[in-house]
């Protein structure tokens, strides 16, 4: 699999979560209590006010109390919220500095999917928002600043981000071991082939051998229930069917041993047992602690256009909304617009990005593909590379090759190493920042 230069980032919807109204949450807020507004603290010469605050520690008691959990004491939230504020607050100061600048169309793109989270277009969101008495404005703002955030992580901390051969051995290697001794989720479908307890050694070995001929017919594709009924007959007892997706620990431990080996598809057996010869076709595996058997691949294409001083974002969004009706109308052809017009190193075959795995591609490109049907056209989607136009062509359940893998193992270790890193990042950038803190006057 070629790894295209829409190299995997961080996820950005969870980050966008804590900038949404309580509602937009799954939540429902309550304002909170009106009380005269001071400044809690100045970060680089910036105010944190109390209102702040308290906004924020009124989403955060609402979070606790919808998810069941002790409340604990209202010093210790605030004292958790004012340090959130206060290092959110150096971020988008340390952005700025660095020239990071989010332009309309990445917000509103950034609107968009929170709306379609919330099963509305995006007009109903915003009526929904005056409703709740809540201000579109404020709502972009707060989406702007973690979008700066989110931008400042990408360049100041993923870089820096080294994942080598030998830690992807390394991670595959656990995987195997915990896969190995840990607990599986596991659908088995089997035929068994009684062996009654008076049977003497010559009916068992004519039992076996009728067992083995089963084991070769289900590798070769056969239906296991079919199977076990042509088999069936007045002298031989054959017994078949799926046993349904469970716990390891609810199956035999001679099933879980045979079976353990194999992957999605495979077929173990015969196996004895005290009650005959079992064969064994492993249909599903899950496990928690390793990687999963089979992926859900998707084939897409693009046309990119970057954004430069020649060409705002707001240009390239206009000239792809128009590509975008040219081929609902059916007016032109995907493959010849990419070819033409996109600035991305997939233009000479037509934008294709061949069949790819979750987690591929940048965290906004992927939630629009994901959100497509075949064939389907997205509205023009941005990234940090620039502004696309994506079209589905198909999806497809695939079993996992040994590249897909190790690629999976570096995106897996490269969330891990980046989520460590953008922790120390944030510490740095604390320590660096003026922080005056205020009482209550």
């Amino acid at each position: 699999m070629n790894i295209k230069p829409l190299l995997t980032g961080l996820a950005l919807s969870s980050a966008l979560l804590s900038a949404l109204p309580l509602w937009a949450q799954g939540l429902k807020t309550d304002s909170p209590s009106t009380a005269v507004d001071y400044i809690a603290a100045v970060v680089n010469s910036e105010p944190v006010t109390d209102s702040e605050v308290r906004a924020r520690m009124a989403r955060v008691l609402q979070q606790i109390k919808q998810q069941g959990n002790a409340t604990p004491p209202a010093t210790e939230i605030r004292k958790q919220v004012l340090e959130r504020l206060i290092s959110e607050k150096a971020q988008l100061q340390e952005a700025k500095e660095n020239g990071i600048k989010i332009e309309d169309g990445a917000i509103t793109q950034a609107e968009e999917n929170v709306a379609r989270q919330n099963r509305m277009t995006l007009t109903e969101f915003r009526e929904r928002l005056r409703q709740e008495g809540l201000s579109t404005s404020q709502l972009r703002a707060d989406l702007r600043d973690q979008l700066m955030m989110t931008r400042l992580r990408e360049r100041e901390v993923e870089p820096r981000v080294k994942i080598t051969d030998w830690d992807i051995d390394n991670f595959l290697k656990e995987q195997q071991r915990q896969a190995s001794v840990g607990p599986l989720e596991l659908n088995l479908g089997q035929i068994l082939v009684v062996v009654p307890e008076s049977a003497n050694a010559e009916e068992v070995t004519r039992l076996e051998a009728k067992a083995k001929q089963l084991v070769e017919k289900v590798k070769a594709g056969g239906d296991l229930e079919a199977l076990a009924q042509q088999a069936n007959t007045a002298n031989d007892k054959v017994l078949g069917g799926v046993m349904g997706l469970r716990s390891s620990e609810r199956y035999p431990e001679l099933f879980v041993t045979s079976v353990r080996p194999l992957s999605v598809g495979g077929v173990a057996g015969p196996v004895r047992s005290g009650a005959g010869f079992h064969i064994l076709k492993l249909i599903e595996k899950q496990d928690p602690n390793g990687l999963p058997e089979t992926v859900t691949q998707s084939h897409a294409r693009h046309i990119l256009l970057r954004t430069s001083a020649k060409l705002s974002e707001a240009d390239a969004i206009n000239q792809l909304n128009d590509f975008r009706r040219r081929l609902n109308a059916q007016q032109t052809n995907f493959a010849d617009l990419a070819k033409e017009f996109s600035q991305d190193g997939s233009a000479p075959a037509g934008g294709d990005l061949g069949w790819a795995n979750p987690g591929q591609f940048v965290p906004e490109f992927e939630e629009a593909m994901n959100a497509l049907a075949p064939n389907d056209i997205s509205r023009p989607t941005v990234t940090r590379f620039g502004v696309h136009l994506i079209q589905l062509i198909e999806r497809r359940e695939a079993p996992l090759s040994e590249r897909d893998r190790r690629e999976i193992a570096r995106y897996a270790l490269k969330e891990k190493k980046t989520a460590e890193l953008y922790t120390t990042y944030l510490q740095d950038l604390r320590d660096r920042a003026y922080v005056e803190l205020r009482d209550a006057p």
